[in-house]
């Protein structure tokens, strides 16, 4: 491989024009499909295979054209205390509002709530539901007025009145300010690791495009394939994550090698064929990991990992062809400005730096480095041993949302469960007595502990299916919510066999709490595929048993700190409110899932740009505790800053308002930080410390039969030599215009 990428490097190196070219061209084909393609359809959340989405599909077949995706909007009013929302005048401000939400445009129906009796115990609240015939992104800004001048109307009249549902969500694209902070703040860490502005724009420059191809190709497919902004979000967060590491660690390969005295175009090729073959291996692992959650079985999360997958994968190919053929165009332009005006750059390993100090400083004591390391990640990991998996709803958001205020209203006014009740769909076709079967299964699940109040029935036009609703005592994310739905569906067989007829139960309420328990039964067969494929394509790069070995275990450690962070401050509100959490409750479900294959993919980054320069030295000769020491001096300040980028652009998407990239935000982030500093500053140092020359063995009988990947470049140095050494600043026209 290393072959191959030392001719792939030189090649965009001499036809850097046609390089160039091309990719601007893919950009711009891309960019203009995104712009003729249609936007994506608005068909919610699906879930194949668990009871809720099967009882879901049977409503949308017994009652066809009744169960649509068309947006909602609740509104509620509250009368000022001391009144009752009944009064001649408050009453007529609810009746005026809810008309003229009525005649609004694309609103298929809005309930006067003194017909509908849709009024709290104490007479001080009411609520209507909108109805609208299209899905949110579909409602016109005509329609959005409609509903904020009938708010603004009742408020006039001294009612308090919020609004919650799906047509008051903006959608939200990806993209913001936020992120331009992270981008910001990597480009001072680039600007401090190689102190050349060209040095440290490259990688951003190239990153930025690779994300906007990504971006473009994903809005164009948007439509066909039902990719949602979560999806977008999520590709753009890897994209440029990666896309600023990977060309990092070709520029940071290409300067040290015109450091050892190599022309421009030899330096580029020596890069790709070193730093340029880990980063193929490194993109490989997250595309792996990431193309590796279509097991879990969940579509959304498939269409997610796949977009990130396709945009780590021109990541990758960006490092591998654009960034060589932007160093052909302004080959010293990366260098210091002292190497520049001196015609001289001092190669980094003829001299020690903080990297080789803290090597030999774990180098003298792995013991206690290692027993700290563990013991402390291990720390950090113990509150996920109480992760609870949910999908919070509008009460994690902030409480300066209407939809917020609107959640905690209808919450004080009609109970905690109301605004999770469950929908049970009975089915009794074949059934002759249907009324009176369904009214005594509305009757035993209105009788289970747990249940407030059960609805009238209501039954399609054949009279062989029914649905009701059952309010139940707690709040949707609560832990009884989930045992009453379990208790209700244990009791199944003995309703269905007094009445004759079957039932299941569905609603976001029992949507979220079956995804939830699929998700956690597909976490740990996952997570053992995952660190099984680190163990075979770790054995492959480093041709050893042990070091693959810890490196699984080490992202382990990691993985596991950063859901015990995630679980002390979204789920036990330690510190929520630093980071605009303020609610505490479940993880969302695909959160864990999130965080195994994503930091996967990351964690194996710094692992093999780390390791595979300490085994090169190895291979080279010298001493295990040598080897280790070369690592850091070459490697050390380029995975600490990469580790830095990858922090501020997770860090950066904290600051969205959507709870689920907050949350993966925060995750990935910590789990950068414990993985990077922690497992392979500290732990992975020591652990090769204590096992020496063990930790480099493999059983010659497995190295004759494991294809040899070449990820340290030591094909290279067995290339015919040529005469391209020459000094900094003195690159000619010819040799410009010859490579």
């Amino acid at each position: 491989m290393a072959i191959f990428l030392h001719r792939v490097g030189r090649l965009a190196f001499r036809q850097r024009w046609y390089v160039a070219l091309i990719w601007a061209a893919v950009l711009a084909l891309a960019g203009l499909g995104a712009l003729k393609a249609p936007e994506a359809s608005d068909k919610g959340f699906s879930m194949p295979g668990i009871e809720s989405q099967k009882a879901f599909d049977l409503m949308e077949e017994r009652f066809p054209g009744t169960v649509a995706d068309g947006a909602t909007a609740r509104i509620v009013f509250v009368a000022p205390r001391g009144e009752r929302i009944t009064a001649p005048g408050n009453r007529r401000a609810v009746e005026r509002a809810v008309a003229s939400l009525a005649d609004g445009a694309q609103v298929v129906s809005a309930a006067d709530p003194f017909r509908a009796k849709r009024l709290s115990e104490d007479g001080r609240t009411a609520y209507t539901t909108v109805t609208y015939e299209v899905g949110a992104k579909e409602l016109t800004d005509a329609g959005k007025s409609q509903l904020e001048e009938a708010v603004r109307s009742a408020q006039d009249a001294g009612l308090t009145v919020e609004a919650g549902g799906s047509a008051l969500d903006a959608g939200g694209g990806p993209g913001g300010a936020t992120e331009l902070i992270g981008v910001a703040v990597a480009a001072v860490v680039l600007l401090v690791t190689f102190g050349s502005l060209a040095a440290a724009g490259l990688p951003l420059l190239t990153a930025l495009i690779g994300v906007g191809v990504s971006m473009a190709v994903i809005l164009a497919l948007a439509h066909a394939l039902d990719l949602s902004a979560t999806t977008s979000i999520l590709a753009m967060m890897l994209g440029l994550a990666v896309g600023i590491d990977y060309a990092l660690f070709v520029v940071s390969r290409y300067r040290e090698e015109r450091a050892r005295g190599h022309a421009p175009r030899e330096a580029v090729g020596l890069a790709a064929g070193t730093a340029g073959s880990a980063v193929v291996f490194a993109g490989l692992t997250v595309v792996i990991a990431l193309a590796g959650l279509a097991v879990v079985g969940i579509p959304m999360l498939t269409k997610m990992g796949l977009a990130a997958a396709g945009a780590v994968t021109v990541a990758v190919l960006i490092a591998l062809t654009l960034v060589p053929a932007l160093l052909g165009f302004w080959p010293d332009a990366v260098l210091t400005r002292r190497a520049r005006k001196s015609g001289r750059m001092e190669e980094q390993s003829a001299r020690d730096n903080w990297g080789t100090r803290w090597a030999r400083f774990v180098l003298r004591r792995p013991l206690p480095v290692l027993l700290v390391g563990v013991a402390g990640l291990g720390a950090l990991a113990l509150p996920a041993v109480d992760l609870r998996l949910g999908n919070p709803g509008d009460e994690a958001k902030p409480t300066s949302s209407t939809e917020r205020r609107a959640y905690d209203a209808l919450a004080e006014a009609f109970g905690p469960g109301f605004n999770g009740p469950l929908t049970i769909v009975v089915d009794a076709r074949g059934n002759t007595g249907a009324k009176a079967a369904v009214a005594s299964v509305a009757q035993q699940i209105g009788d289970t502990e747990g249940v407030v109040s059960v609805s009238s029935a209501r039954f399609n036009t054949a009279g062989d299916t029914a649905v009701f609703q059952a309010v139940p005592a707690t709040a949707p994310t609560d832990e009884k919510t989930k045992n009453l739905v379990t208790s209700i569906r244990n009791d199944r067989s003995a309703i269905e066999s007094r009445t004759g007829v079957t039932f299941a139960v569905t609603g976001t309420t029992a949507v979220d709490i079956d995804i939830a328990e699929k998700v956690r039964s597909a976490l740990v067969p996952y997570l053992i595929v995952v660190v099984g494929l680190a163990i075979v394509l770790l054995l492959l790069v480093f041709r050893s048993l042990l070091v693959p070995l810890k490196a699984a275990l080490g992202y382990l450690l990691s993985v596991l700190a950063s859901l015990g962070v995630v679980v002390l401050v979204f789920q036990q509100g330690r510190g929520a409110a630093l980071l605009g959490a303020e609610h505490t409750g479940p993880i969302m479900s695909l959160m864990p899932i999130f965080l195994v294959g994503i930091v996967f993919g990351l964690a194996m980054d710094y692992e093999v740009f780390l390791v595979s320069r300490m085994r090169e030295a190895y291979v080279h000769g010298e001493s295990p505790h040598e080897a280790v020491t070369s690592g850091f001096r070459h490697s050390a300040r380029v995975v600490v800053a990469a580790a830095l980028i990858m922090i501020a652009v997770f860090a950066g998407f904290i600051a969205e308002s959507d709870s689920m990239i907050k949350m993966i935000g925060f995750g990935l982030a910590s789990a950068i930080l414990f993985d990077a500093f922690v497992v392979r500053m500290a732990i992975v140092p020591a652990v090769l410390a204590l096992l020496g020359d063990k930790a480099w063995w493999l059983p010659g009988r497995l190295d004759r039969l494991l294809p040899r990947v070449d990820v340290e470049g030591d094909a290279l140095s067995r290339l015919p030599t040529t005469a391209d050494v020459q000094p900094v600043g003195t690159t000619t026209g010819r040799e410009v215009s010859r490579t």
